[in-house]
């Protein structure tokens, strides 16, 4: 092993000039969490540094998780180059060493593999998930996916986590025993995380707050190899909240951010729910509609599943905007399988149409709710207009109360969606509420909604 680590320190820490917290964290034995801005070098460091783990701990296995594959095959395909580095270099000193058996495997063309598997560090030809080192030292890159599940039964030396902050809460839950066994008989169980932040909450905002590892934050406009113009450009273009977590690498919820993303994660409890197992006749479904704008992309479809005054928020999908009929036709698709009590749509604009559509199919079960639609109150006997801040206020109730009344599945683009909405006052004092990514929001309140259309005659147009 210790021509593994000259090699290593020869050729692979000086074959590159890296930044002062980059040297920390490649000299530092425990857990690191990286919190930096974007291209300011995260990947590289753990990439190396994870190489370098596996070839000074013999016999370790490391796992490099990720949300989806192609983020950890990312990681995975540096820490390979790195490794290879090392591997070429052995050979090229074999070569050199053994000519005799050098020329021999030359002129056999599937002897060259061979022999460079013979003096290399490979135990076999790594593949696009795994390598496995002579000296027992195994690496893994696996997608986490939304629950773990599949990743489950690994004993891992090494937890690594790229884009962490972006990985589901019930990953977490998944994958923390693995490194139990290795802290308590090897004193390793070792944590490398690594993100842009996502919103405050979460295991990855823990981490950064947990002194039980090497907190390492460094912005983009800190890193030298980023051009100060391309920064000024970047800064006109994004919000100020866009530009603190992408570029300066802040946790930030804007100030007018309508739900915490603490809340959101908070309230994201579960990660499955399967139709033809979780289904249950004996409850009632409700589904909230957002209907794509002209110039916008998306139809946004929310289920709500409610039981004893908790409802659980249990499929949320986004289409393609077709024509009115295609969408009407998605809602009818669903009805056949779920029956909903009520549909609730959003007929502003061009919602109408489907609306009017949905309507004509399903009667009274199909209710209107743009900011002008009215219910009735049926112990007053009064109508009363439902706005957009009531939809909104509504849900975020539900959210706020303990014990919760509401649980929702674990959804990145929901979450994503619901932590875009913000509010502000016009000059008038009235209530504006907004978000670049409102479609799974709408659709998501008008699905909360039905725990109020229990108590309430609704009046249909």
């Amino acid at each position: 092993m210790q021509d593994w680590l000259d090699v290593w320190v020869d050729k692979v820490d000086n074959s590159w000039t890296p930044d002062s917290w980059q040297r920390k964290v490649l000299k530092y034995e425990g857990n690191v969490v990286i919190r930096n801005g974007r291209q300011t070098g995260k990947s590289v460091t753990i990439a190396r540094k994870a190489g370098k783990f596996a070839i000074e701990h013999d016999g370790t296995t490391t796992l490099v998780i990720a949300a989806a594959q192609r983020q950890s095959s990312l990681l995975f395909e540096k820490i390979l180059a790195h490794l290879e580095v090392v591997n070429t270099h052995l050979v090229d000193i074999a070569r050199k060493k053994y000519l005799e058996e050098w020329d021999n495997a030359k002129t056999r063309g599937d002897k060259v593999k061979k022999f460079e598997l013979k003096y290399g560090i490979y135990e076999d030809w790594p593949t696009l998930t795994r390598v496995r080192l002579k000296n027992g030292s195994k690496i893994y890159s696996l997608p986490a996916g939304k629950s773990g599940v599949f990743i489950r039964g690994f004993t891992v030396d090494l937890l690594i986590g790229d884009e962490a902050a972006y990985i589901s809460e019930q990953v977490w839950v998944a994958v923390k025993p693995m490194i139990a066994v290795s802290k308590q008989t090897r004193g390793l169980g070792w944590e490398f995380y690594l993100s842009t932040p996502f919103g405050k909450g979460g295991y990855f905002y823990d981490c950064c707050h947990d002194d039980d590892f090497l907190h390492v934050h460094v912005t983009s406009e800190q890193c030298r190899r980023i051009p100060r113009d391309f920064l000024r450009k970047e800064k006109l273009r994004m919000s100020k909240v866009e530009y603190a977590q992408e570029y300066l690498g802040e946790f930030v919820d804007e100030f007018n951010q309508f739900f915490p993303t603490a809340l959101i994660k908070k309230r994201m409890t579960f990660i499955e729910w399967n139709y033809s197992i979780d289904y249950r006749p004996s409850k009632r479904y409700y589904l909230g509609v957002d209907v794509a704008r002209y110039g916008a992309d998306e139809n946004a479809f929310v289920i709500a599943e409610m039981s004893d005054d908790i409802i659980k928020i249990v499929y949320c999908n986004t289409t393609e905007r077709k024509s009115l009929t295609d969408t009407a036709g998605r809602v009818a698709s669903l009805d056949e399988k779920y029956r909903f009590s009520r549909i609730f749509v959003d007929d502003q604009g061009i919602g109408a149409g489907v609306t009017d559509i949905l309507i004509e199919r399903f009667g009274r079960r199909v209710i209107g709710l743009n900011n002008s639609r009215r219910t009735v109150d049926s112990s007053k006997e009064k109508f009363k207009s439902i706005f957009k801040e009531d939809l909104y206020s509504n849900a975020s109730v539900l959210m706020e109360r303990e014990p919760p009344q509401i649980e929702i599945i674990s959804d990145l683009k929901l979450l994503k969606s619901l932590k875009s909405m913000t509010f502000e006052y016009t000059a008038d004092k009235n209530l504006k509420i907004f978000g670049k990514y409102s479609h799974l929001s709408e659709a998501f309140v008008r699905a909360c909604w039905c725990t109020r259309s229990k108590g309430l005659k609704l009046f249909v147009y």
